[in-house]
């Protein structure tokens, strides 16, 4: 391959689909992205359930047009329910070693998650949690890296486990982990909860650097102000 200046290159490596690993994400009112991000993800993890949590929209049937496979809330329960609903679909119907919970808001990246199922699988891990403060700068504002930071500290007081990011939605989860969970918190504090059985199964893992997209779209939603709220609200009173 010749590049414009006329160097030759060489052409990219092809990346293996991921088989072994069902993405799950949970989904509201997300139909302007999801299609997109879902169809994106597909071309290295193929297998996708993306759980509607009662959209007002019609993001349930763009995910199901991207590919996934689409389980649907008939009100809206919350992000906990939802992953909760993912985690059953894939442990009940499917044979998957691992499950990556997965945002549908084009703020992940499949390459972040694709390095970190090969880190579980290299590394014998039951789950890799995504950390968006291991290396270099995170585009996170200052408020919400205070929030998160604190929030970082009680998580890893309360589980006894090291972290510097315990609200990242991007996870690796073994099947033996998964089975584990039990998530009753429907708000922000399920990823706290979600953390906190992780941590009691005693089983190995680690944080993994990860990169955050804060899109025109998602900051168009008010997500990272709202979150940081949610978080905060929650460590005060869950």
């Amino acid at each position: 391959m010749t590049s414009t200046d006329g160097s030759q290159t060489q052409p990219p490596v092809p990346v293996s689909p991921i088989t072994d690993a069902w993405l799950v994400v949970p989904l509201y009112n997300e139909s302007q992205v999801v299609r997109g991000v879902i169809e994106e993800a597909r071309r290295t993890f193929p297998l996708v359930v993306a759980v509607d949590d009662g959209s007002k929209d019609d993001s349930a049937e763009r995910a199901e047009a991207g590919g996934a496979v689409v389980v649907r809330h008939p009100l809206n329960l919350g992000q906990g329910a939802a992953l909760q609903t993912g985690i059953t679909y894939v442990l009940e119907r499917t044979d998957a070693r691992y499950l990556v919970t997965f945002d549908a808001d084009g703020q992940h990246s499949v390459a972040d998650a694709a390095a970190m199922v090969r880190a579980a699988r290299d590394e014998d891990l039951a789950f890799v949690l995504g950390s968006r403060f291991l290396e270099g700068p995170s585009p996170v504002g200052r408020l919400k890296r205070l929030i998160l930071k604190t929030a970082a500290v009680a998580a890893s007081r309360t589980t006894g486990m090291h972290l510097t990011d315990a609200h990242n939605g991007l996870r690796v989860i073994r099947r033996d982990a998964a089975k584990q969970l039990d998530l009753r918190q429907n708000r922000m504090a399920h990823a706290s909860e979600i953390v906190r059985q992780l941590g009691a199964t005693g089983l190995p893992w680690r944080e993994f650097p990860v990169h955050i997209a804060y899109t025109e779209y998602s900051k168009g939603k008010g997500q990272s102000l709202w979150n940081s709220i949610n978080i905060l609200v929650d460590l005060l009173f869950s």
